[in-house]
Order: C-alpha cells, then sequence, then structure tokens
C-alpha cells in the first residue's frame, strides 16, 4: 500500500494541485495526468533528454524527477515555450529556419535544453553548444540543425 501525497506545484503558469504516488516520475504525471504530451518518454532513464523539461527555470530530466519534489515550484513544458499570443519562441523558429528537426519526437526536449544552454551562457561558439547540449540525443542527426538553431537564437541573428 502506498499512500498519496497532496503536491502544489506551477506548470507553464497555472497552479496544480495533486494527489500524487511518491513513486510517480514528473514525466507521468505531465503526460498522464495534465495531457502535457509535447514532453517524451524516450528512455525512461535519464539518458536521452527528450523528458527535458525546466524546474525554477534549470534545466532537468523529468523521467528521473519524482514528481513529489516539484512541490511549490515552477515547471516549464515545451507547451509553455510559445510567446504570448502563440507567436513561436525565437528558439522554436530558428529550429524550423535550420530543419532541425525529423522526425520531431527529440525536438521539445532539445528545444527545452536549448533554452537551457543559452540562459546559462553556454552558446558561445558551436563546439560549447555541443558539449552542453550533449545529453539529448536525436536519433536523425539533425545534430548541425540544432547547432544552427542555437547559435540563431543565441546571438540573435537570422540566417537566410
Amino acid at each position: 500500500m502506498t499512500s498519496t501525497r497532496e503536491t502544489a506545484f506551477t506548470v507553464n503558469g497555472r497552479a496544480v494541485r495533486l494527489d500524487l504516488d511518491p513513486r510517480e516520475s514528473l514525466l507521468d504525471v505531465l503526460r498522464e495526468r495534465l495531457a502535457l504530451t509535447g514532453t517524451k518518454k524516450g528512455c525512461d532513464h535519464g539518458q536521452c533528454g527528450a523528458c527535458t523539461v525546466h524546474l525554477d527555470g534549470r534545466r532537468i530530466v523529468s523521467c528521473l524527477t519524482p514528481a513529489v519534489q516539484v512541490d511549490g515550484r515552477r515547471v516549464t513544458t515545451i507547451e509553455g515555450v510559445a510567446e504570448p499570443g502563440g507567436d513561436l519562441h525565437p528558439l522554436q523558429r530558428a529550429f524550423v529556419d535550420h530543419d532541425a528537426l525529423q522526425c520531431g519526437y527529440c525536438t521539445p526536449g532539445q528545444v527545452m535544453s536549448g533554452l537551457g544552454c543559452i540562459a546559462e551562457g553556454h552558446a558561445g561558439d558551436d563546439d560549447e553548444i555541443r558539449e552542453y547540449m550533449s545529453g539529448n540525443l536525436c536519433r536523425c542527426g539533425a545534430y548541425p540543425g540544432i547547432v544552427a538553431a542555437v547559435r540563431q537564437a543565441a546571438t540573435g541573428e537570422r540566417d537566410g
């Protein structure tokens, strides 16, 4: 028998209060309970980055984060990245500009990690971007476009 724990947190600016099993991952709560399916379940072991979200502005892998640990905290998922009015965030636009997605499965995690990379000041050059994005895997091999997109968003310049 497992008891639940009332957990209150904010997701994409919206207050949420749920009774959670302490064994539930943040990823499963986002997808199964809150219907925020943009965050993907890739490996479920914290190795692929498909489940990357922001917790209090810092990127984390949500598959390894117990949901009860986000009590009183702020979670941002890919659904919360678009600008007011629904316009794409500059990094999302850059992903389109650079064809930085193919199948799209890893894209939400790549975008969330890219936003973290930029916010942390680790987008100075392509090598640094590659290093700080290395926890996010892309099975399609869209890495050149992903790096170019992060560079574009970090510099604010638009290529072609």
